[in-house]
């Protein structure tokens, strides 16, 4: 199906397809009402106006609080002197810019070809994608950490080294999960840029600590280990490899030996294929396969944690994969995973309530990589080692800027210029419960605090 040739035309499209979002968003989804935002927001105005701690904070009429390191808090601190509709202001513009440096980094160089018409497409294609619109509904920070980790793949790709890792450095701070990008600089031999990453990281630890002791101390000795306090494991909403273990195991314990194994297994896979795509210089998908393990492993992934597929995304369109990427969006689109809410037991619920786990799995197994492109390698260090261009009798070599990923020569110049908790979707007050049930309030006033926000 070809684009209308005319604006006109294009508008009329266009705005078709923002109705046509419009509607979906206030039918087909249960909106989150900023729920992981008042938590934030709640968080900070106690912590900084009542004298209270960063753990102990509840939203009214809940037992869920705050789940982030301190340092988030810290960085959340700005929100204590605002009013929560001017927070929920800002939340929504800062989720609309990080979604812009996304699409910027991941399709910058296929969407500046429509112009205005590319990216109105893509901000209605990227609305309806459950994990999206559940980050901005909630009023969550998952965009925001893409972000900042891809801002990293962007610089490493186009040679600006000196900056690379503070931005995997701030969100490994911000929360833990994105430490695994820290990782992929290893593997990919990017020792400077790794060591950045390191040090941002635990210097901002650091002044968290400093700026509240006690809740680091709290945090780090105890709540870091502890998974209940974010939320039930089997809870529906958790699309990991641990979710897919409680909800077999439910109403028992998962077994911890058969989640460290799998988790192995998946490192060791992503260990080669990540391998595979560096060799090859494929950048984006480095970073791609790097999200999938990441929200594989983690021992909480809620849905709207999968923005770290967004890549994976990328990828499959550009290698010309438009089907398989066509039908894992509608997946992802259609919420399927809440029609077994209630009752994940049985064949059915366990394909069913795990899909989101199976199309992550998948993509790791399968999302094409290793194909080498023209243009020197984005981790040109591992691929100096295995490959060296070779002239033509009639003309030398040439190599654009690094990281590019081109696949002809217009393009190659185009790219070098360039916790929350998800509710019963049926809306049944009676069940929900945004995260599941946590565990009985300890008598430490800090451990008090049952976590929603994750």
């Amino acid at each position: 199906m070809r684009p209308p040739r005319t604006e006109r035309g294009r508008l009329v499209l266009v705005l078709c397809l923002a109705a046509a979002v419009a509607v979906f968003t206030a039918t087909v989804p249960l909106l989150r009402g900023w729920f992981d935002l008042r938590v934030y927001y709640g968080t900070v105005d106690a912590w900084v106006h009542h004298g209270g701690h960063i753990y102990d904070y509840r939203v009214p009429g809940t037992t869920y609080g705050f789940t982030y390191p301190p340092f988030a808090a810290l960085c959340m601190l700005p929100m204590a002197f605002v009013g929560l509709n001017t927070a929920i202001v800002c939340a929504l513009l800062l989720n609309l810019a990080a979604v812009s440096v996304v699409l910027w980094i991941l399709v910058g160089a296929e969407l500046r070809r429509y112009g205005w018409f590319g990216w109105a497409l893509a901000a209605c294609t990227l609305a309806v994608l459950e994990p999206v619109r559940d980050t901005f509904s909630f009023g969550q920070v998952n965009l925001l950490l893409l972000a900042l980790v891809l801002v990293d793949a962007w610089l490493l790709s186009t040679g600006r080294e000196r900056w690379a890792g503070i931005g995997i450095g701030l969100a490994a701070a911000i929360k833990l999960t994105p430490a695994v990008f820290i990782g992929l600089l290893l593997l990919a031999r990017r020792w400077r840029a790794a060591a950045v990453a390191t040090a941002v990281a635990a210097a901002g630890t650091l002044f968290a600590f400093l700026a509240a002791p006690s809740a680091s101390r709290f945090y780090w000795g105890h709540a870091v280990w502890d998974t209940t306090r974010v939320g039930r494991l089997d809870y529906v909403s958790n699309q990991s490899l641990q979710g897919v273990l409680a909800r077999l195991a439910a109403p028992g314990e998962p077994s911890h030996t058969a989640w460290t194994v799998t988790a192995v297994l998946v490192l060791a896979l992503w260990v080669w294929r990540t391998h595979r795509a560096l060799r090859a210089g494929e950048w984006r998908a480095a970073f791609a396969l790097t999200g999938l393990t990441a929200c594989l492993i983690s021992p909480i992934t809620w849905v709207h944690h999968l923005v770290w597929l967004l890549p994976s995304f990328a990828v499959l369109v550009q290698a010309g994969r438009l089907r398989i990427a066509g039908v894992l969006y509608a997946v992802l689109c259609s919420s399927v995973v809440w029609l077994w809410f209630d009752d994940a037991s049985g064949i059915d619920g366990f394909i069913g309530s795990n899909i989101y786990v199976w199309i992550t799995l998948g993509l790791l197994l399968w999302l094409p990589v290793g194909q080498p492109r023209a243009g020197r390698p984005f981790f040109s260090r591992i691929a100096s080692a295995t490959t060296a261009p070779t002239p033509t009798p009639t003309a030398p070599a040439s190599a654009p800027l690094s990281g590019q990923s081109v696949s002809s020569a217009a393009e190659a110049a185009g790219a070098g210029a360039g916790e929350g908790r998800d509710r019963d979707p049926a809306g049944r007050a009676g069940r929900s419960e945004p995260t599941g049930v946590t565990r009985p309030s300890a008598a430490n006033p800090q451990s008090s605090s049952e976590r929603a926000s994750s």
